[in-house]
């Protein structure tokens, strides 16, 4: 576990230097906003490192906004003003990977936004995909295997079904650092399963009924043992 920790910590060290240098070819004005990047072989030779090394950088320079890549043209970029660009590069290189705790804060914050969105914009296929999302949460609860998976995969459905693609991409920016934390917690276990299934219907319920505020109450309750939870574990 030391030997993960120590690699995982090396490669964000990697990956925050290049993106230090992008920013100072931004500032020497090697780059302007709206300009052309350097290809990834060309910036890996230049700043001794490997070409996956850039790809991380540049990916997640993309996440931010700051680098856009065009289909057969290359990446660019931003065209937002250096000021702008090194006070956002600043604030990405100080970052840290989320606790556990922030995690869940941001996940409830989101779900009760989607949730009453959903009741309000979700269509007839979205009530489809919800409860197809449900029962295979249901099946594999019930069957005492591990149903974490199923159970985001439903609160994923509804986070589409609220119509609003931003909050859809946060929600699946998040979801795969929720599931490595959930089994890494022991989050759920066969006990909670029958309350988790009545929880997930009553939600159902209420984004079926397209009431708003029932919806997001019901989801409140869904997420009063997972928030009490996450304040015990350090």
């Amino acid at each position: 576990m030391k030997l993960e920790v120590v690699t995982i910590s090396e490669s964000q060290r990697v990956q925050n230097d290049i993106i230090g240098k992008i920013r100072d070819l931004i500032n020497y004005k090697n780059l302007e906003p709206g300009d052309k990047l350097p290809a990834e072989r060309t910036l890996s030779e230049k700043f001794e490192v490997t070409r996956s090394n850039v790809r991380d950088a540049i990916q997640k320079l993309e996440f931010y906004g700051l680098l856009k890549s065009i289909p057969q043209s290359g990446t660019f970029v931003a065209n937002i003003g250096v000021i702008a660009m090194n006070g956002m590069i600043d604030d990405i290189l100080r970052l840290e990977s989320s606790d556990f705790k922030s995690l869940v804060e941001t996940r409830i914050l989101l779900e009760l936004k989607t949730v009453r969105l959903a009741s309000l914009r979700r269509t007839e296929e979205d009530l489809e995909n919800i409860k197809e999302a449900l029962d295979a949460y249901k099946e594999k609860a019930l069957s005492g295997e591990d149903a974490v998976q199923e159970d985001l995969l439903f609160h994923l459905a509804i986070a589409k079904a609220s119509g609003n693609s931003t909050i859809n991409m946060f929600m699946l920016t998040i979801t795969p650092q929720i599931i490595i934390d959930f089994g890494k917690y022991h989050v759920c276990n066969i006990d909670q399963a029958v309350v988790g299934i009545q929880e997930h219907n009553d939600i159902y319920d209420a984004i079926k009924k397209q009431d708003p505020v029932l919806a997001k109450q019901k989801m409140k309750d869904h997420f009063k043992i997972l928030y009490q939870y996450c304040y015990k574990v350090e």
